[in-house]
Order: structure tokens, then C-alpha cells, then sequence
């Protein structure tokens, strides 16, 4: 194998994959990071040069990986998120779309002096939004109300719509006459649309048909799932030039809205794929771009088209789109404040500059750097403030720093008094409804009912809340919790007690499966922490200073005490976990139960037998 073809491979898997885990760990928009890395890959380091590490597959490997990300942003749309706002979606991937359209074109016209068919083209490219980008987002703000469903719907239709009339104006611009454009153009509207919405949805009742008469094993259905969506591009595409993308995306919009067929494990499967292919595709089109040309487009112009698009173009589509509309002046305010470029935009523009300059336009090369440009500016112009802004015009939710606590028993409720009175909410869920009473009691927000069931996740109030506590009597509960719910918060943080068998010899393996990371102490379970709670009353609290630090504090109390969660300085709160419990810094509270001699012993005979 060639070296540099091994540095190639690699280079795409090290910075696509190390951007993305740099983007959680700053909480930088990813796909920012992915462009600086892949113009660092390519242009700066000479690691990778994508055109001889794929030749012709590059541009197949882009278009088919766009459209399994298309797909499963289709998975993410339900038509119930339409009652209220299905006209404004309806409107901003039309009349917006025109809106934009027309005003990037001039704009491009005039300042780049690209001549009108460069200049459609290039406004053509500019008006998606995509999910690549508008997705991470939404999930970086979580914005109250009907703007996040607006922005999520409006990111993943628009896609295939603008690649659509991208190749539209692109057929056209190769047209030799008036009558024959208009010709291309209306019949490629037709097919796309036609073949377009019967490939996709026939591949919809494949996998529908599939999973619903159970011919596919488990090991199976995601692999196969995948090689349909890819057929179904294909066959739309060779039908249709660009129709693909359209079928796609109607495939996973289909499936997401049928009732009967269980697609979660597809789902999960989907977007693990869509973070590696996101990853490798920002990594191979930034790697292509010039430098020079790059450098050479950062000018006065460039700025002033950016401008345009931003203060004249967004704004005026949202303000059209939603007028005799029921959205309010703050989230129309935060739509127009929300349309970055992604990756449909990066695509298209690096397959028809090629082809474009192949026909003698000398200044198609100028639309690369262009659309880089765009997408690197309005990442970083929408992005990077997209939660501040939200927060100041009050569309975003609540950060979500609350717990959820399954178990109103006794002292369950002590702990939940304990943390909503230091300012974070609190919601307790227990099936018993006398439980629930006592909860509500004492002033804490309650849910009565089957944790487990499909109806308490749409009933449950999850807003601002970001961390589970299963602290139930029933082993098998707390498991099943953590599982679940671990889909919702992420597996780091949803929390569960030891088992009550922990300890016992004959239970050694228990641990190894637990969902959820083990509160407080690894032989600490319910009886056990029932029994100190019970006998000490209360749940105590010690500030961490520069002269007193948490291990000098256990010391002095010859480490006689279980701490139970750590609320961070900056209203963090932390519980304490077997496998990593969080550190402790100035100004940070520890909230513990004292225990007695007697019970310390307890627990190191049960981490003794656990251990042998």
C-alpha cells in the first residue's frame, strides 16, 4: 500500500474524528473545526490530497454520503410538528428560498462580476442551510417552542430543494438556447419530483415491509436498511440527475411517520454513521481548496456579500415567510439569526466548478473558495453566538442542569428537597401514587406512572432537565431507567444505585451489566443507604475551601461519611460515582451522609467479597 495513500486515509479519520471531540469538548459549532482541519490536512500540511486518494470515486463517495445524511435527518421529522408551523416551513423552502435566491444572485452579479450565469448559479448554491449544520446546533441551543421544529424542518427539506435547483440552473446554463432551457428546466422540476417521490417512497415499503413481517434479523437490519437507502439514490439518480437526494430524504420522512414498524436501532445506527461521514466529507472538500485562491477571495467584496446575505437576504425571507403567522417577534428575530451553510453547498459547488471551467467559464474555479467562504463565515457568525443570542431573546430552554429522580420513597425525597433547594429543578417520577402525594407535598414536581412506558416520555416535562437518578428498590427498574433514559441524557449522565445482590458471592458479574454508572459506593444499595438516611435524619453539606479540601474534611472524620453529589461553583451538579467521581475545587459544596463504625466495616466486607 502506498504511503501516502495510508497518510490520506488516516489524516481523514484523525482530524474529522478529533475535530468532532474537540467541537463537545469547546462547544464550538463542528463544523467549523472540520473546515479549519481539513484546509490544515490539505492545503497547509500536504497530508491529504483527496483527488489521488479517490479520483473518480470522490465525487460518488460525496453525492451518496450526502444523501444517506439526508435520510437520517428525514428520520427526525414527524408531521405532528407541522400543525402549527407547517405554513412558515411550507413558505421559507419556497418563497424564502426565491427570496434568497434572487437577492445572492444580484449580489454576486454585482460585486464579483461573474456575469448572470455564474451569479444564479452562485445564488442557487447559497440557499440551503442543511442539516449538517443546523442539527448540532439545535441540540447546542435547545430552543423553546415551535422555532426549533421551523429551523429543523426548514434545514433538512431545503437540502434536496437547493440541490435541485442548483442543477437546475447548472442544466440550463449548458443549454445552447431560450426554448431548449426552458424545456430542461421544467422537465427536470417534473422528474425529479416524480421519480424522485416514487423510488423513495417504494424504498420506504421495503424496509416498512421488512421489519413489519420480521424476514430481516436483528445483525441484519441496519445493513440492510443501509443498502436500500443507497439503492434508492441510485435508481432516483440515474433516473433523474440530483433526484436522489430528494428520494432520500422523503424515505426517511416516510419511515420516521409510520406507526407500527420499531426503527429506533436504526435511527442510533444512522447517526453514528452521519458523525463519520460528516466528519470524512468537511475533511475532503476543505482538503481540495486552494489556498491561494482561498486567500485571494478574502477581500472587501467577499465581506460585502456576506452582509447582504445576512442583514438584507435571511431576514427578509423570514419576515415574508412568516407574515399572518402565529411565530412572535422574538423567534422570527431568532430564525433570521439562523442559516449557516453546510455541506449540499460545499458539494455541489466543487462538482460543478469542475465541469463548469471544463466549458470554458474562467472563473467558475472562483466558486470554491466563494462558498467556503460563505459556510466558514456563517458557522462562525450564527454559530458561535447562537446560544447567547437565543438566551437574550428567550426562545432557548432551560440549561438543562435538573435531575430526574425515579423513586418517591423517603429518603429519595430528602435528596430531592436537598438539590431543588440549591436552585436546580427537580422532577420525581414513582408508579405509586401515595408516593407521588408525599412528593407534591413538600412542594416537588411530580410524575405518577410507569417510567418505562411509551406514553411518560411525552408526558414527562424534561425541559432543563439533564441527569437521572434511579434510586428505586427494584434492580431490574433502575437498569432498564438507565438504558432508556440514557438515550435522552447520554450514558455519562444517567445514574443508578448498586444492585441489592452487590456483594453476595454468587452474584460476582452483576455490575458488569448494569446501563447506568453506580451512585455513592459500589456495595451501597438500597437496604444499606435506607439504613444510614433512616438513622442519621439528614443529609449534610460541607464547603470546599483553599484552607479545607475534601480529602482533609474525610480525613478528619476518619473517613466515616459517603458523599453523595458535588454542586460545582458554576451551579454544576456532579454525583458521585463508583467509576469516576467528580473532583472538588474552592467554592464547590459536598453534600454526605455521616455513617457509623459498625456500617463502614458493612461495606468493606461487601467490597471484599464483590472483589473475591
Amino acid at each position: 500500500m502506498s504511503a501516502n495513500l495510508l497518510i490520506g486515509i488516516t489524516s481523514i479519520l484523525v482530524f474529522g474524528i478529533g475535530a468532532q471531540w474537540l467541537a463537545w469538548k469547546t462547544k464550538l459549532p463542528a463544523i467549523l473545526l472540520l473546515l479549519i482541519s481539513g484546509i490544515l490536512a490539505g492545503p497547509v500540511f500536504n497530508l491529504l490530497d483527496p483527488d489521488l486518494l479517490m479520483g473518480d470515486l470522490l465525487t460518488p463517495f460525496i453525492s451518496v454520503s450526502v444523501a444517506i445524511i439526508l435520510f437520517e435527518g428525514g428520520l427526525s421529522l414527524r408531521f405532528s410538528e407541522l400543525k402549527d408551523v407547517g405554513s412558515v416551513i411550507g413558505k421559507l423552502v419556497t418563497v424564502g428560498v426565491v427570496i434568497t435566491w434572487v437577492i445572492s444572485g444580484f449580489a454576486a452579479y454585482y460585486i464579483f462580476d461573474f456575469g448572470m450565469e455564474l451569479s444564479i448559479l452562485l445564488g442557487a448554491i447559497l440557499v440551503v442551510t442543511g442539516p449538517t449544520v443546523i442539527i448540532p446546533l439545535l441540540r447546542q441551543v435547545r430552543p423553546s417552542g415551535q422555532v426549533g421544529s421551523i429551523l429543523k424542518w426548514e434545514g433538512i427539506v431545503i437540502d434536496p430543494i437547493g440541490a435541485m435547483l442548483a442543477v437546475l440552473v447548472f442544466e440550463v446554463i449548458l443549454s445552447t438556447s431560450f426554448s431548449a432551457a426552458t424545456s430542461v428546466a421544467i422537465m427536470s422540476i417534473v422528474k425529479t419530483i416524480f421519480f424522485g417521490t416514487i423510488v423513495g417512497l417504494a424504498g420506504a415499503a421495503l424496509i416498512y415491509f421488512l421489519l413489519k413481517r420480521h424476514l430481516l434479523p436483528d445483525y441484519l437490519q441496519n445493513p440492510v436498511n443501509l443498502m436500500v437507502v443507497v439503492a434508492v439514490f441510485t435508481i432516483s439518480h440515474m433516473l433523474q440527475h440530483e433526484s436522489g437526494l430528494w428520494a432520500t430524504t422523503l424515505m426517511g420522512i416516510a419511515l420516521a411517520n409510520q406507526k407500527t414498524a420499531r426503527i429506533n436501532h436504526i435511527v442510533e445506527f444512522k447517526e453514528n454513521l452521519r458523525v463519520l461521514l460528516l466528519s470524512a466529507l468537511f475533511i475532503l472538500l476543505a482538503a481540495r481548496v486552494e489556498l491561494s485562491n482561498l486567500l485571494a477571495s478574502l477581500n472587501w467584496g467577499i465581506v460585502l456579500f456576506l452582509v447582504i446575505l445576512i442583514v438584507i437576504a435571511r431576514p427578509l425571507s423570514v419576515y415574508i415567510s412568516t407574515l399572518f403567522s402565529e411565530v412572535n417577534w422574538r423567534e422570527k428575530l431568532f430564525l433570521s439569526w439562523m442559516a449557516p451553510r453546510g455541506v449540499v453547498a460545499a458539494s455541489i459547488s466543487s462538482i460543478f466548478a469542475i465541469q463548469l471551467a471544463a466549458n470554458g467559464f474562467e472563473k467558475a474555479n472562483q466558486l470554491v473558495p466563494i462558498v467556503f467562504i460563505v459556510i466558514i463565515s456563517t458557522v462562525i457568525i450564527y454559530g458561535i453566538p447562537a446560544a447567547w443570542v437565543a438566551r437574550k431573546l428567550g426562545v432557548a430552554k432551560p440549561v438543562p442542569n435538573g435531575v430526574l429522580i425515579l423513586g418517591a420513597h423517603k429518603w429519595s425525597l430528602k435528596i430531592a428537597e436537598t438539590i431543588k433547594n440549591e436552585g436546580f429543578k427537580v422532577l420525581v417520577a414513582d408508579s405509586n401514587w401515595k408516593n407521588t402525594a408525599k412528593a407534591k407535598s413538600r412542594g416537588l414536581e411530580t410524575y405518577q406512572g410507569n417510567i418505562l412506558s411509551e406514553l411518560a416520555l411525552e408526558e414527562l416535562d424534561l425541559d432543563g432537565v439533564g441527569r437521572m437518578l434511579s434510586l428505586t428498590p427494584n434492580d431490574e427498574v433502575n437498569s432498564l431507567a438507565a438504558l432508556r433514559f440514557g438515550e435522552i441524557f447520554g450514558r455519562s449522565h444517567v445514574f443508578q444505585l448498586a444492585p441489592n445482590t452487590q456483594g453476595h458471592s454468587d452474584n460476582k458479574d452483576v455490575t458488569s451489566h448494569l446501563s447506568g454508572r453506580l451512585l455513592f459506593h459500589d456495595a451501597l444499595n438500597f437496604e444499606r443507604i435506607s439504613k444510614i438516611i433512616s438513622q442519621k435524619g439528614s443529609i449534610s453539606v460541607q464547603k470546599i475551601t483553599d484552607e479545607l479540601s475534601f480529602e482533609e474534611f474525610k480525613e478528619q472524620n476518619d473517613n466515616f461519611i459517603i458523599p453523595l453529589f458535588v454542586i460545582a461553583s458554576n451551579h454544576v451538579i456532579k454525583p458521585f460515582t463508583v467509576d469516576n467521581p467528580p473532583g472538588t475545587t474552592s467554592g464547590d459544596k459536598v453534600f454526605y451522609v455521616s455513617i457509623e463504625e459498625e456500617m463502614q466495616q458493612e461495606l468493606q466486607t461487601a467490597d471484599a467479597t464483590t472483589l473475591n
